[in-house]
């Protein structure tokens, strides 16, 4: 019998120098970089020479300004490229070392310009109001008001302090979760669909729920859930802990509430949280019978929680290379016109990406664009996966987002908001997927195109409001003095169970514990951004495909604006309105429209 052939990952110095990226838009060598990593470290000093003294004069604060500024860029562009040396391999001593010695700058340089914003915020009301007037002020402007708004929130020097010596402490519920949940939590073996015993844990659940075999799913999904069980007392402990202290920060911020101090950095009012609640609430029918269309089709009695991931249609066999792989974004993105076309396309065909996956490669994606260099992309891309096209066309939004801002805006205001970030990737996952649908080889080709985009919605829009829905109301408890236990977590995410998924979908118990295994509860009221960065791309993709030259022009100035603007501002002038409920409601109906379409294909 002969022995079986592993395949393993080349090493990082056997990949063609083609298939890697280029940083030498960075730094062209290593020495380059050490020579302005020496620069930093000599410049960190100058910070003590302003302190005490932002108060003197608008051109002193202009000075100061100036300085801060050069110095983010010069640690921008240190980061970038020992970060992404790094991801390039991960096993390698001397990119362990950069990103090291890059935290490490990062962390002196942080503390050095750490008293800036307080004495910016000590300076009386009357005095900055004159400083702002003043010509030497004017490109700061803004920066220096969004750093005013913080007045209000913003306590006397020993609060402060005693604030910033809580900031360790503070992270404690969330650092118990993180070891419980990815380390001490064991969750045991199952056997998969092909016989094989495999480790059961928190890398491999998703991937049991996927096997065609319901045994399996079953198996796997009660023995994962059986350990959160076993720690429900610790693990309600640990997110009850987090809640208490996001309540704490706010009331000593002075903040309306927890939700209203989460969403003050970006500006954005609380009534865009409950519109976004409130319009998934009125949008369930499609959703129910979607639930009802995958029962049907997978030919079961009754539809749970681990029959929603396995794929109604399975993968499509495809081999695309590289080039092919390009090809098919470039067609799809021709309505961005010819200027984002070609600068995309040299920089896909050229060495912006990092292309396959090698020994020792960061897993995943992403795209990683700074003010000085190109907007690299990291991929690990596999012919033969249909997804990683749709995973290229979503990093080269966001590398062209990072592009059209960093030519456009000054360093002070390129850098868009979370907030915005996922809206042009998504973009032109909507760009692609229409142009695949409308090129599609038969009517299964069609259906798998749909079902991707409905569970697109499904998991982006649906399924984070639930969470948020989740966050808004036990951060309420926890202000009105209610008790946060395993039953009441329970309690109202079981409730909220039954609302999103519908009367005739079977909610086992033990799915109520789904919520303390959510990492992003320990981040709280994030996750919403998710479900208004789609519902804004959908919009704004339909706006372009159906619109002329002015509706391309608005969503080229929104890639173009950074953070020159506020996050809705920003949209509101490309076309879309988050403050009102049409964003959210429009994606809803493409949901609904795209159920009825697949339950014609298929039904």
């Amino acid at each position: 019998m002969s022995e079986a052939t592993v395949k393993t990952l080349p090493p990082r110095k056997s990949v063609n120098e083609t298939d890697t990226w280029d940083l030498s838009s960075l730094y062209a060598t290593t020495q380059d970089w050490e020579t302005d990593y020496a620069l930093a470290e000599e410049k960190l000093e100058a910070y003590a020479a302003f302190q005490g003294r932002l108060g003197e004069s608008a051109e002193t604060l202009a000075e100061l300004l100036a300085f801060d500024s050069e110095m983010d860029l010069l640690l921008e562009r240190l980061g970038y490229y020992a970060f992404l040396r790094l991801t390039e391999d991960q096993a390698n001593s001397d990119s362990q070392a950069l990103e090291a010695r890059m935290q490490n700058l990062g962390a002196r340089a942080a503390q050095a310009g750490s008293w800036i914003r307080p004495e910016l915020l000590a300076i009386d009301s009357a005095s900055m109001d004159a400083f702002l007037d003043t010509e030497c002020l004017q490109h700061y402007q803004l920066k220096l008001q969004r750093i005013l708004r913080y007045r209000p929130h913003t306590l006397g020097e020993k609060e402060e302090q005693l604030l910033a010596m809580q900031a360790e402490m503070a992270q404690a519920s969330s650092k118990t979760f993180r070891q419980l949940h990815d380390a001490d939590l064991k969750f045991g073996e199952v056997e998969n669909d092909k016989g094989e015993l495999v480790e059961l844990g928190n890398a491999t659940f998703s991937q049991f729920l996927i096997s065609p075999d319901r045994n399996v799913r079953k198996t796997a999904f009660h023995q994962y859930y059986d350990q959160f069980q076993a720690h429900e007392n610790t693990l309600a402990a640990t997110l009850g802990g987090s809640i208490q202290k996001d309540v704490y920060y706010a009331r000593a911020r002075q903040h309306d509430s927890a939700l209203a101090g989460a969403l003050f950095p970006d500006n954005v009012p609380k009534s865009v949280y409950d519109n976004l609640i409130a319009s998934v609430r009125n949008n369930f029918e499609p959703l129910y019978k979607y639930y009802e269309l995958r029962r049907r089709l997978m030919d079961i009695d009754e539809i749970h929680h681990y029959d929603t991931y396995v794929p109604i249609i399975s993968d499509l066999q495809v081999n695309r290379t590289w080039d092919q792989a390009t090809d098919l974004v470039m067609e799809s993105l021709t309505p961005l016109g010819s200027e984002y076309c070609e600068i995309l396309e040299a920089g896909l065909r050229g060495r912006w990406c990092d292309r396959y996956p090698n020994a020792g490669k960061q897993s995943g994606a992403f795209s990683a664009g700074s003010y000085i260099g190109d907007p690299y992309i990291l991929m690990n891309y596999k012919p033969e996966v249909l997804n990683d096209v749709f995973t290229l066309t979503h990093e080269a939004g966001h590398s062209m987002h990072s592009y059209y801002s960093s030519k456009t805006q000054s360093f002070e205001y390129y850098n868009y908001t979370i907030f915005v970030a996922e809206v042009a990737s998504t973009f032109n996952e909507q760009l692609l997927s229409s142009y695949m649908m409308e090129h599609a080889q038969d009517d299964r080709e069609r259906a798998y195109l749909i079902n991707r985009d409905i569970d697109a919605i499904r998991g982006t829009i649906i399924r984070q409001t639930m969470f948020a829905e989740f966050e808004k109301i036990t951060h309420e408890m926890a202000e009105q003095g209610q008790p946060l236990t395993v039953q009441s977590f329970r309690d109202v995410y079981g409730q909220l169970l039954k609302d999103y998924l519908g009367p005739d979908f079977v909610v086992d118990d033990c799915l109520s514990l789904e919520c303390f295994r959510i990492p992003h509860f320990y981040r709280a009221f994030y996750v919403y951004k998710y479900a208004t960065g789609l519902s804004a791309a959908i919009a704004l993709s339909k706006r372009v495909l159906n619109g002329g030259q002015q509706e391309l022009s608005d969503y080229l100035a929104f890639l173009q604006g950074g953070c020159s603007k506020d996050p809705l501002d920003l949209l509101r002038d490309a076309g879309v309105d988050m403050e009102q409920p049409e964003p959210v409601d429009t994606a809803l109906q493409q949901f609904a429209t795209l159920v009825d379409q697949l339950e014609t294909l298929l039904g």
